[in-house]
């Protein structure tokens, strides 16, 4: 579907103004299916502090100006991954961009723009179906897979041996890498790097005995080798994960039969 022009400003006039706050314009990219045919921009000037984060703009949108507008959120502290968007074409968590790191230079006007992340259908305005997403996910079997008899004590790991997975650990499953690369854009059916990551995670897990089996379904003609090494998705993780390396590693996997 293809954006019509912004429909112009909202009376946002009931937004509280503190001290210090400026005035910058967020242009949101909406459509509600039920009485949209296509997304459209609409733009709305509000009060905000530097220190504030998108997610605070966001909200006094909602509860001051218009209620329906929808967006995902739910710890608000970077760590659930619920409100992955794109906020001036950059996959980001609205709750971890603060408006300080947005502002014009030179007194300029700012203008934040905010869309759904790509390459999932948009329900209503931010907010996108997911399903696909954790459908891939789930294909990789992200989970320990062990065999025998069960244990009479922990399952014991050195520390050398947790550091060889530990960055791919991190994943909050927001969708920020997967969303942001070409490739999926492209084809749906593409695992997508957020499931080769947790597929990793338990790949390189000394405890864990599916190696094979998850390298096996990423051999798959949707899987690994469907990575054009792009870096999107790694500049895109807002934990700071290195998906590219850890993308390459599954390759390596496969090419040389070694965890």
């Amino acid at each position: 579907m293809t954006a019509t022009v912004s429909e112009g400003s909202h009376d946002t006039s009931q937004i509280p103004a503190p001290e210090g706050s400026v005035t910058v314009t967020v242009k949101i990219l909406r459509f509600n299916p039920e009485v949209d045919s296509e997304p459209h921009w609409e733009s709305y000037d509000v009060p905000a502090l530097p220190t504030d984060r998108v997610l605070n703009l966001l909200f006094n949108i909602k509860n001051y100006v218009d209620g329906t507008l929808a967006f995902r959120r739910s710890c608000a502290h970077g760590i659930c991954g619920s409100d992955a968007m794109q906020i001036n074409g950059v996959n980001r968590l609205a709750c971890k961009v603060l408006v300080k790191d947005l502002l014009a230079k030179e007194g300029k006007k700012t203008t934040i723009t905010i869309a759904p992340i790509k390459g999932l259908p948009t329900m209503k305005d931010l907010y996108v179906d997911m399903e696909p997403f954790f459908e891939a996910y789930r294909s990789v079997k992200p989970y320990l897979i062990a065999y025998g008899n069960e244990p009479t004590r922990e399952r014991i790991q050195s520390p050398a041996d947790r550091e060889r997975f530990d960055d791919t650990t991190k994943c909050i499953l927001c969708a920020a890498c997967t969303s942001s690369c070409p490739v999926y854009w492209a084809d749906g059916s593409y695992f997508g790097p957020a499931a080769i990551v947790n597929a990793h995670r338990f790949i390189f897990d000394s405890r864990d005995e599916g190696a094979e089996e998850r390298l096996d379904i990423l051999n798959d003609s949707e899987g690994v080798w469907r990575c054009r090494t792009t870096f999107n998705c790694t500049d895109a993780c807002p934990r700071g994960i290195q998906i590219t390396k850890a993308i390459q590693e599954v390759k390596r996997a496969l090419l040389f039969k070694r965890v």
